[in-house]
């Protein structure tokens, strides 16, 4: 812990409401869209999940920190999110696998963490107002100065966050990144050659794609789709990542060359939503977002409910697709699509997260199919 960071602090909306916090921890205050999570585990995952860009966490979760900060559960090379609002932090982690506390770990990457705040408060102010710009400030800074640099800074509604996140140039992800204690290997995706398009791309997808075996390329956001198209890839993957799907024309116009090709296709988060305006379908931004490891889905084809992870502020307007396509899941709490699938070519998306990390497991035979789209289209 850091006693001599630690000072009174508030989170401001745009809207000017305030919530004080007795525990500020940071250098300087810090500005994102003010969302919150309702899982019940998985801190160091959601902090540095690139999705989360540019966005101020409030997990309702009442204590956070307890199991400290491992170099295991990264979900990319450092923290995304811009700061974080929790009720109590847990100052001494208990768990065999911490290497060390959460506010020295924030600290250290210069991203403030406000304590001691009614994070039920904040989130029915963000459920029943809707997610908006925030900045989390130490008390030493006036309120109005700070509402004034709130209303100064960009709105997710046409920010493109996945150019910002992605990798700059093209590496291949070794199997043997993978602890082998977490990730059993099959030899499912053996001699597989698969493209993963980085627009935020979590770790945890490309764990789950290299531990069945594939050999995994990660190509930036940008690339022409040309190139990949030339690059003798058995399928591509099109990653999760932040901000507004509509700001990302350069990916919706690379997936719209892809469709006429027979490559198998598979879509994540972000990914699906960039698949489904491709496919001509539009996106919207949701009044609060969708983020918790709960969130049901019906599976169309058979009726099943999923219970899934979920991290996104954009959604699928529910509507008739071409008659190409064909919409496979429905989120079962407000209707949005959370899956498509093309009739007649190897294309299909999920809004969720398969790799759930954190969240349930149930969506990685979806990494599978994948797998089997891959298999039969080579043959």
């Amino acid at each position: 812990m850091t006693p001599n960071h630690k000072s009174p602090g508030y989170i401001l909306f745009e809207d000017g409401t305030r919530f004080k916090g007795y525990s500020f921890y940071g250098k300087t205050a810090c500005f994102g869209e003010a969302v919150f999570n309702t899982s019940h585990t998985g801190y160091q995952e959601i902090l540095t999940d690139p999705s989360y860009s540019r966005q101020i966490i409030t997990f309702t979760a009442p204590h956070i920190g307890n199991v400290g900060i491992n170099s295991q559960d990264y979900e990319s090379a450092r923290i995304h999110a811009a700061g974080a609002v929790i009720r109590s932090l847990s100052p001494h982690p208990s768990n065999w696998r911490a290497e060390k506390d959460l506010v020295s770990w924030l600290n250290e990457a210069e991203v403030p963490i406000l304590a001691d705040v009614d994070t039920r408060a904040v989130t029915l102010h963000i459920r029943d107002k809707g997610a908006m710009r925030a900045g989390l400030f130490p008390e030493s800074i006036p309120v109005k100065k700070a509402l004034e640099q709130i209303l100064e800074t960009p709105s997710m509604t046409g920010a493109d966050l996945a150019g910002e996140v992605s990798c700059k140039s093209a590496y291949v992800f070794s199997s043997d990144d993978i602890d082998s204690k977490w990730y059993h290997r099959i030899e499912s995706g053996s001699g597989l050659n698969v493209a993963v398009i980085d627009f935020g791309v979590k770790l945890n997808i490309l764990r789950e794609l290299a531990s069945r075996g594939c050999d995994v390329t990660v190509l930036p956001a940008s690339i022409p789709s040309a190139e990949i198209v030339s690059g003798g890839f058995d399928g591509i993957l099109l990653s999760n990542g932040p901000g507004d799907p509509a700001a990302v024309t350069y990916g919706i116009e690379t997936i719209r060359d892809f469709i006429k090709e027979n490559i198998p296709l598979f879509g994540i988060c972000l990914g699906h939503q960039l698949l489904a305006l491709a496919a001509g379908l539009e996106t919207f931004k949701l009044p609060f977002g969708h983020r918790g490891a709960n969130h049901p889905v019906r599976r169309e084809s058979d009726k099943v409910v999923e219970i899934t992870s979920q991290n996104h502020g954009f959604a699928v307007k529910n509507e008739k697709l071409d008659s190409d396509w064909s919409i496979t899941h429905i989120n079962l709490n407000d209707n949005t699509i959370e899956g498509i699938e093309h009739i007649s070519k190897p294309f299909f998306s999920i809004q969720y997260h398969p790799e759930a990390s954190p969240g349930p497991h149930e969506g990685k035979t979806y990494f599978d199919r994948f797998i089997e789209e891959m298999r039969h289209t080579k043959a």
